[in-house]
């Protein structure tokens, strides 16, 4: 069975699973008009649920099979076709999906035709074939056969399954075509014909007369046949006799053996190639482009040469030159590498991370950093120039060849590193170049040395960057300032060349000077103000207002502001200066005790708090602090944020007043009347007032009055209602004063107290009566008693 008619049978398989109603003719049809797509598993199949995949269907099916357009009609089909065939399964088979959607469009009669149409040709060429077919006699057939086998002996795997598809055209036509004769038939017409042809008898006799010397037996011939022969035209020669010969032309005058590299002479150069003698039985032919990095090659020049083939198909010698280049420099490379010897080198091109040198021939690499000692910043100056290098690494493996420049530079340098190291002193002062700039510093050559200038120490000033002092490549002096013992870090100073900026600032400053200056540099703790060139002073932030709330420096001053200051320290010896701000302006202390007076009442800005109070600003300097129990009079304030927020502006009162310490004790609740002098009138102890519970705690509730804004505590025990119950939050009743003090803002009242006194006066009362009863009861037993006594008394006589 083949592998189309194999896939023909799966698909209808699948589709008596799935239960779809499918024309298994059409689908063969469909099948076999696929292709070799069927055969590739990524191919296969088609998802349902891809767009890309769709459109490729659409594509393939409409241009290829259908030859129609893109339309609405052929997008309800797809649809239609992925509704029949479901689309909870994502991978779907392809022949499957196309005969679904050639029965939606209809086109089941078409696609039949266009499947005739290919058969048609087929068959009738077949048949047609077979009726031109001249008729064979036995002995042909024979030959025929003998040959046939051999060519099916020989022919691949891969042959084979290329025809399959043929077969199963031909078994196509074979089906729709009429029947041909048989073999058998053929075999009786052409004896017939024999019969009666004088001229074909006597072809079969020389036919028989030809066979004699053709072996019987088809492995027997097949066994002697001469393949090399078949092949090359030529017998094949024993592989003694060709060693034999070799041998024999050994030490012949301009015998050379191939591999081997020899010099030659250039006797002849064209437009496209060179002649070399090499004093060979012939001249060797090199190809022009071999010879492009020497353009003065001449006739008379000497090259090396590989002798590739002694002899090509054509008996020509062939050469190469490039081989022999390559053979060559590997020698000189590798030799180069052992002895360390200098080499020449052309430099040909850049690439990533450095350059490409031609070295003997060798594509060779040179890093970027192996260039110079310095680093290089302009590789293209370099290119397309020869100088000399040192081969430092050689990958046998990868054939790769490292070379550098900067190993000769190093070499040279190091004798005079040793004679410049020898002569360092302290405090010498010399010429060097800049090699490096960074953040930190900037890195001198001094003639193979090199040595360090920190940024402290290139300027008196202060700067952001040495790029803004020096440049690469510059040239100047410096000091030596200090090197360790080896003397292989050396520390240098540019600024030490100069004058020192102290020793140039004006002798006449003295404290208490005003002076003005450029902001350099702010910090938390202050700014620096440069004064004059490299003479920089310290406003302190503590110095910059008169306000003892402390802020940032930055809310006062910014870099590069012109700002002016009083000089308070002056320091020429350690070259320290501190100035202050504030001092331009009068302390606003000094009369305080006139502006802000005991008891008089002023608005300031609250500007910060703390757990026990507000601090409020009455102007720039003046700061004063608000208790947090002066913040009301009735309200109790758990922290100052509940009450106020920074920025608000609060009414306030002078309470307190320290000059010597600066401090101003303030109040916000003696802007207003004391309420609880009337509250001591209303609130007496036992009066009755109604009430309302605000708030509940663990230990009793908060209780308002009405438009009074006081408030009153009720103990646990206080809030039992008449009939046992308790008070809630939301509750208004009667609640009696139990005690009032004015002085700690202390009201407690109770509801409980209320029937509980009218308990006390009928218990009261109760037992007055019950006193008084007993009272006269008592009385009159004691007359009868005395009577009795008496009585007694009378009888005993």
């Amino acid at each position: 069975m083949s592998k189309l008619q194999e896939k023909i049978d799966f698909y209808t398989s699948e589709v008596e699973k799935l239960g779809l109603k499918i024309d298994k003719n059409l689908l063969a049809s469909v099948t076999k008009g696929l292709g070799p797509s069927i055969y590739r598993a990524d191919a296969e199949k088609v998802s349902s649920s891809d767009t890309k995949e769709l459109e490729t269907v659409k594509k393939n099916f409409l241009i290829k099979k259908m030859g129609l357009e893109d339309s609405p009609t052929l997008d309800e089909a797809i649809a239609k076709a992925i509704e029949i065939i479901g689309s909870s399964n994502r991978n779907k088979y392809r022949a499957i999906f196309y005969t679904i959607l050639v029965q939606e469009l209809g086109l089941e009669s078409k696609y039949a035709t266009e499947e005739a149409k290919e058969e048609a040709p087929k068959a009738a060429k077949k048949e047609e074939t077979q009726k031109e077919k001249p008729v064979k006699t036995a002995k042909e057939e024979t030959k025929e056969e003998v040959v046939a086998e051999t060519i099916v002996e020989e022919t691949t795997e891969e042959a084979v399954v290329e025809e399959a598809p043929k077969e199963i055209e031909v078994e196509a036509a074979e089906e729709e075509a009429p029947k041909a004769t048989t073999e058998e038939e053929v075999k009786e017409k052409a004896a017939e014909e024999v019969v009666e042809t004088p001229k074909a008898a006597e072809a079969e006799e020389v036919a028989e007369g030809q066979t004699e010397d053709v072996p019987q037996n088809t492995q027997e011939f097949l066994d002697n046949f001469d393949w090399h022969k078949y092949e090359e035209g030529i017998e094949l020669i024993d592989e003694k006799k060709l060693a034999e010969f070799d041998k024999a032309l050994e030490g012949i005058p301009g015998l050379v053996a191939e591999r081997q590299v020899i010099d030659g002479t250039v006797v002849r150069i064209t437009e496209r190639e060179v002649i070399i003698d090499i004093n060979s039985k012939s001249e060797g032919v090199i190809s022009l482009n071999e010879f492009r990095y020497n353009p003065d090659l001449a006739v008379g020049d000497t090259v090396e040469v590989l002798v590739d083939k002694r002899e090509d198909s054509t008996g020509q010698l062939v050469l190469s030159h490039k081989k022999a280049r390559v053979i060559k420099a590997w020698d000189r490379v590798n030799k180069a590498h052992e002895t360390q010897e200098v080499v020449n080198g052309f430099i040909k091109c850049r690439t990533k991370g450095g350059m490409i040198v031609d070295v003997f021939g060798i594509e060779a690499f040179l890093p970027g950093s192996q260039i110079d000692v310095k680093p290089i910043r302009d590789y293209d100056q370099y290119v397309e120039k020869t100088m000399e290098f040192k081969v430092v690494k050689i990958n046998h493996e990868f054939k790769n060849v490292v070379v550098s420049h900067k190993a000769l530079i190093e070499a040279d340098l190091a004798e005079q590193k040793k004679e410049i190291i020898g002569q360092l002193e302290k405090g010498q002062v010399l010429e060097g170049v800049v090699k490096n700039i960074t953040s930190y510093g900037v890195f001198i050559d001094l003639g193979g040395v090199d040595g360090l200038v920190h940024i402290t120490d290139l300027s008196w000033s202060r700067i952001n960057h040495p790029s803004e002092i020096v440049e690469l490549d510059q040239k100047l002096n410096v000091v030596i300032l200090d090197f360790d013992d080896n003397k292989s870090r050396i520390q240098l100073g540019l600024k030490q060349l100069e004058k020192h900026p102290w020793e140039a600032l004006d002798p006449n400053l003295k404290i208490g000077d005003k002076v003005k200056g450029k902001v350099a540099i702010i910090a938390d703790y202050g700014a620096f103000i440069e004064v004059s060139k490299g003479v920089e002073g310290l406003i302190h932030v503590s110095e910059m207002s008169w306000s003892t709330h402390l802020r940032s420096a930055q809310d006062f001053v910014k870099v590069g502001d012109e700002v002016e200051a009083v000089i308070l320290t002056l320091d020429r010896e350690d070259r320290k200066m501190s100035l202050g701000m504030k001092q331009l302006h009068p302390d606003p202390w000094t009369d305080i005790t006139t502006k802000y007076p005991v008891g008089s009442k002023h608005t300031g800005i609250v500007r910060n708090y703390t757990n026990f109070g507000v601090f409020v600003e009455l102007e720039e300097g003046i700061d004063g602090l608000v208790y947090i129990s002066d913040l009301s009079w009735t309200t109790k304030v758990k922290h100052p944020s509940d009450f106020v927020k920074v920025g608000d502006k609060l009414e306030v009162q002078v309470l307190e007043l320290d000059v010597e310490g600066r401090k101003l004790n303030l109040g916000h609740k003696q802007t207003t009347e004391n309420p609880w002098d009337a509250y001591e009138e209303k609130f007496t102890v036992d009066s009755v007032h109604e009430g309302t519970v605000t708030q509940k705690t663990d230990k009793g509730a908060i209780v308002t009055f009405g438009d009074d804004n006081v408030e009153a505590f009720v103990p646990a025990r206080h809030m039992e209602k008449e009939d046992g119950s308790k008070l809630e939050k939301g509750d208004t009743t009667d609640f009696k004063v139990l005690e009032f003090n004015k002085d700690y803002r202390r009201l407690v009242v109770s509801h409980t107290a209320i029937f509980r006194a009218q308990e006390q006066k009928n218990i009261k009362a109760t037992k007055k009566r019950i006193e008084d009863s007993v009272e006269k009861s008592t009385l009159g037993d004691i007359s009868a008693l005395a009577d009795l006594k008496n009585k007694m008394d009378a009888e005993n006589k």
